[in-house]
Formats: C-alpha cells, structure tokens, sequence
C-alpha cells in the first residue's frame, strides 16, 4: 500500500534521527516515534537453555484481544529470557491459562477456549505436562522451540439486566438520583469487565460530585449464563451523606511561609464539597514556583460537624535555578536565552528572575548578512530583564510585581522596512487573585526611549497606568485540550503625567479550546487578538508601541513583524490597530505523533480601529507534533495565501508547546 505523503514525512524524519542508533547496531532505532512494532529475536540456540518463539493463532475476534492476551501472558514477557529446560517452559505455559482466559473473559468471550501447541505437542489446562516436556527437550541445542497460543474467542457475551441499588436501603436508584447517562449501560452491550468496572467508576464520582465525598462501591456481582451468552449484572453503591469542606491543613513547608501556600486555597471551610474544585486547589497551589510537588488528601472520616477535612500537602523544590534555551525560524533566524531565577528569596516564595536574550537583528538598510565575516554589532539585538514577585503580601491574594527591562531591537528587513529601537522600561504593580482562573492587576509604567524607522525619529517618554485582566480555565499550559484564555489589557499614557506622547493602548487576545472526543485526541482551537491605539497620530506614536502582524506567533508564513501599514518607499510602518485570527485542528495520530492543520489570518491598520482598508493576509500549513512529558515539541511549516512579492513560499517554525 503506497505511503502518503505525511507519512513519507514522519519515516524519512525517524531514519534520519536514528541513524546514529542503526549504525550502533540497536534495532529499536526505527521505533523512535512508537509508529513501528518491534519484535524481538529469540535468545540464541544453547545447550544450556531452551529458547521459544510464541505466536498467538486466534480464531475470532482477533484485533480485540491480541493486546490484552500480550499483556496478560508471561510467556510473552519472558520471551527474551530462555528457559532452563523444557519442563520451566512448559511451567510457563501452565502459569498462562489462568491470566489469558481471564483476560478474554474481561473482554466479554466468557466461553473462550485456549490450547498450547509446543513443537507440535498440545498442552490443555488439565493434560499431562510430560509430553510437552519431552517435545520442548528434543529441540535442545538445535532449534528455537515453536509455541502458538491457539485461541477460539467463541461468541462475545451481551448483557442482559443490569441494576444498581442503595446499599443503605437496598432499594434501586431513581432515575433522578442516578441518571442512565451516567451508567451508560444498556441491555445488548458487550458484557466487558473494563466496562462494567468504568460504569462503576462513573456512578462513584456522580455521587462524588454531588458533594458526597465518601461515596463509595459496596459489590458488584455479575452472573453470566452460558448457553444463553448474557450476563446480568447488580451494583450496590453507597452514596454517603452530602458534606462540606471542613478545616484545611499545610503540610510540608520547610523555608516557605504556610501562608504563601494557603493564599492560594480559595476553597473555605463550609464550602460545597467538589472533586472539580479539589483539582483546581492543587494546580493553583502547584502555581508557586518555590514548591515542586502538590498532594491533595481527603480524610477517611467526617468531623464531628460532618465536615470533610482537607490536607494539602507540599514538597518544596531546589531555590536557585540557572536555564538556556534556543530557537529558530527560516524567517525571524536564531535566537538564545538565558537565565537565572531564586524561587524563594526572603522565605515567602519571593521570585527573582534575570534573563537576557541575544537575537539576530534583521537588516532594514538595504543590506544583507551574507556570512559570519559579514557580520556587526549593530546586527544584534538582545534584552535584559529583571522581574521581581512578592505573592500573597501580607497573607493576602494580593501579589507585587515589580519589572525592569532594557531592550535594543531591529525588524523588517529590505524589503518591508522595519524599525530600530532602544529603550528602558519599569513597571510595577499589585496583582488580585480573585480565584484560580481570574485576576486583575493595575499599576504603573514608566518607560523612556527612541526609535527611527522611515516615518522619522521619536525620542520619547511614557508614563502609564495600566490596568489589565486574565482569565484562564484551560486544563494544560502547553497544551491545553479544553477552556478558555482571556488576555484583556488598557494602558493610558496621559500628558498631564509627563509623557510626550498622550494616548490609550488597549489589547485583547481570546483563545478557546475544545475536544472532540473523551481522550481529546481531536481537539479544534481557536485564537482572536485585537488591538488599538487611540489619542495620537501614527507619525507620533514609538514605533515599537503600534501594532504590526506576521511570525511565529501571529500569521505565520510571513517574516516576523512585517505586515501593516505602509509609509515612504513602501516599507512597514506599523498601525494603530491590530486584528490576529488562528484556526486549528490538532489531530493525535498515535499517543506521540500529532499533525495540526492550520490557518492564520490578520493584519495592521493606519486607523485607531480596524476598518479593514489594508490588506489583510493569510497563510495556511500543517504542523507535525511530537508529545513529550513537558509538552508537545512542535514543528509548523506555513505558506502564504496573498503573500507580497518577495515573499518566501514556505517558513519553518520550530519550538516547544502549541502554536497558542
């Protein structure tokens, strides 16, 4: 069957970054993506062993129980180590009746049958070992033993009356207590155990989730009738009394403050009882940078105010920290950072943070770098930045956030321009956790600067007080498979406070997420930013304040930075309004291998409001996803719909985590 051409992507990519593992002789190489099954070589013939080849021959439902009988059978996990002699292997064999019948009846083949055919001998559950001894014997120092697992499934068992009780009044649930989508069992299903243990599973958390946090299985109790190949099936649940929250307890803070940590509890006592609000505790908590680990424990008991004490316990991680990271794309070229970080400075897990990035500058004057000798100073840029965090002050859901930075850019490049720009910038500013998912902060910025670009110079200084707002109720930061992100921000730059340039810069940025299926490997997102300007005029306005679109975060396919609006000679001059749109469709192939199709769509314009009187570009792409413990490392190739003349057909994007 001929490959397709993702496909032919993904194993031209596997051979290349496993070529170094085949030279050294290690066939597990090809299987680094987990696409391709391996299958070991038996031990080599020895007069001191018995080794064994095992096959499964299964008559019946075969893709279903292939797995399940792999994973059930010690013949299978020991393949690799060779037996003694004939009567350990055939023990082996014996040991696997019970496992595979019982992993066949799991899947609902409760009148399944299994033999073994040793060197053409047959070993049933109750035979005479001896002559499969013997045979396994003869093949000593000359031959791999042959094993075949022969397996009949028979028919697959349905079930037949299922029903689930209190057991405090023996009595079957209502169906408003206990509704059939829950269960999600119905007479004629598949009469499987993994089933009928997740029905179970299920109607424990309903009753969980309805503030009954001792709710518990009491019995389950199937009976199956062969000749007919039903199942019937009785639940006894004890649902538990509906109780609150009761005292919360911080455990395990050695150097950092207990307060810090419960600052970030927003559950009280009293409050409803919810595994949901259980699971939010623990990211919000895992949050802090200074602590490493976060366990949430329920007690096994009520109070005596029939409360249910929580117990929040934490570990605290290593407090200095140094990281470096590289990235790059055909387009914006390679940049590295560094960074040093203390993650509990004064002992209330205070954040201090220094980070400098180095960067390739783009060329705005006509000329190119065209080798390492090519090179200058002026062809770098870089930042430094110093962020300071002070959580919870005073006790409170209050967090003081300090920044300096110090920056030198260059983008464009020949063909669209671009700008240069230096300056210094201080923020500070108090930040309110309303919840775990919601905050607001506002503060003051002070940032003084200049920039040229071909509109002109501006030498410039900002005074600010903004004001912003966040909201995130996704599961995952790097790869989030449900929820919503809110990003909403105003800053005010009046004169009367000394800025040379008077005027209002608000931002926007919404991105949603949403799966498909249960084990959301389906996953469409999407993402809109907006942006304005407002109270000054274009040529007024730091170039590195207006808003241009294009690169790796914003529509890829185009040269970071490089679409807006248009001055002298044609260049990108950057606008007072901003509109950034991104469509994806996150498509898992395998539990490692991801593709993303994409499309990205925005642009920059003159006016404070987008009025659409520019151009607005587009690009389209797909993305290869590699699934890490950390993250997905990704890889985007775009293409530009109405690219410009220049522009190049194709950019590569290469990074950890999602587009957005």
């Amino acid at each position: 069957m001929p490959l397709s051409p993702w496909r032919k992507a993904i194993l031209l990519s596997s051979c290349l970054l496993c070529i170094s593992g085949i030279a050294g002789g290690d066939a597990r190489a090809f299987d680094f993506f987990g696409l391709f099954g391996t299958k070991d070589n038996p031990p080599p013939i020895s007069s001191s062993t018995v080794p064994y080849s095992l096959t499964f021959e299964i008559a019946g439902d075969r893709k279903a129980v292939q797995q399940a009988l792999e994973t059930a059978s010690t013949l299978y996990r020991l393949r690799g180590d060779a037996p003694l002699d004939g009567d350990a292997l055939v023990r082996r064999a014996q040991a696997d009746f019970g496992p595979l019948l019982d992993a066949l009846w799991g899947l609902g083949y409760y009148n399944a049958t299994l033999t073994f055919n040793i060197g053409g001998t047959i070993l049933r559950i109750d035979s005479d070992p001896n002559a499969a001894i013997r045979t396994a014997e003869t093949y000593r120092n000359r031959a791999v033993v042959p094993v075949q697992a022969q397996v009949d499934t028979g028919p697959l068992f349905e079930l037949r009356n299922i029903a689930v009780s209190d057991a405090r009044t023996r009595r079957p649930f209502l169906p408003q207590e206990l509704p059939r989508r829950v269960v999600k069992l119905e007479a004629g299903d598949p009469a499987r155990a993994a089933d009928l243990r997740a029905a179970q599973a299920r109607m424990v958390d309903h009753f969980r989730s309805q503030s009954r946090p001792l709710a518990k299985a009491v019995s389950i109790d199937p009976v199956v009738f062969h000749p007919a190949r039903l199942m019937d099936v009785s639940y006894v649940l004890d649902p538990g009394p509906v109780a609150p929250i009761g005292d919360i307890t911080v455990s395990g803070t050695q150097n950092v403050d207990p307060a810090v940590v419960r600052s970030f509890i927003y559950l009280e006592p009293g409050d409803p009882y919810s595994p949901e609000a259980l699971a939010d505790t623990r990211k919000s908590v895992a949050t802090i940078q200074a602590l490493s680990s976060v366990r949430i424990r329920e007690a096994a008991a009520l109070d005596a105010y029939g409360r249910l004490p929580i117990f929040v316990e934490v570990t605290e991680r290593l407090p200095r920290v140094v990281g470096f990271s590289a990235r790059y794309s055909t387009i914006d070229g390679p940049a590295i950072r560094g960074y040093w970080e203390h993650r509990n400075l004064f002992g209330g897990a205070e954040r201090l943070r220094l980070e400098a990035d180095l960067f390739l500058a783009p060329r705005n004057d006509g000329t190119h770098i065209k080798s390492v000798d090519d090179l200058e100073w002026s062809d770098l840029g870089g930042r430094f930045r110093a962020s300071f965090l002070k959580p919870a002050l005073g006790g409170t859901r209050n967090d003081l956030l300090i920044d300096g930075l110090v920056e030198r850019d260059r983008t464009g490049g020949d063909r669209y321009g671009g700008y240069t720009s230096r300056f210094v910038d201080g923020t500070t500013f108090i930040r309110h956790r309303f919840s775990s998912t919601f905050s607001a902060q506002a503060g003051v910025q002070v940032q003084r600067g200049q920039t040229s670009d071909v509109l002109g110079q501006v030498d410039y200084l900002v005074v600010g007080t903004p004001v912003s707002l966040t909201y995130d109720s996704t599961d995952r930061p790097l790869d989030p498979t449900r929820g919503v992100r809110l990003n909403a921000s105003v800053a005010p730059y009046p004169e009367f406070l000394g800025s040379t340039v008077g005027m209002v810069v608000s931002k926007a940025t919404a991105s949603t997420y949403y799966a498909l299926d249960e084990d959301a490997r389906y996953i469409l997102a999407g993402r809109i930013g907006l942006g304005s300007i407002a109270g000054a005029d274009l040529e007024d306005i730091p170039a590195n304040f207006r808003f241009f679109a294009g690169g790796g975060g914003s529509v890829r396919g185009y040269r970071y930075r490089s679409l807006g609006p248009t001055g002298p000679f044609g260049w990108v001059v950057g606008g007072r309004s901003l509109l950034e749109a991104s469509v994806e469709a996150r498509i898992k192939i395998t539990d490692t291998i991801g593709i993303v199709p994409f499309f990205d769509a925005g642009g920059a314009f003159e006016s404070s409001y987008p009025d659409f009187k520019e151009k607005v570009y587009m690009s389209a792409g797909l993305g290869l996803r590699y699934y890490t413990a950390i993250g997905p490392i990704r890889l985007d190739i775009a293409a530009p719909l109405n690219g410009r003349p220049g522009d190049k057909p194709v950019a590569l994007y290469v990074s950890i985590g999602q587009a957005f």
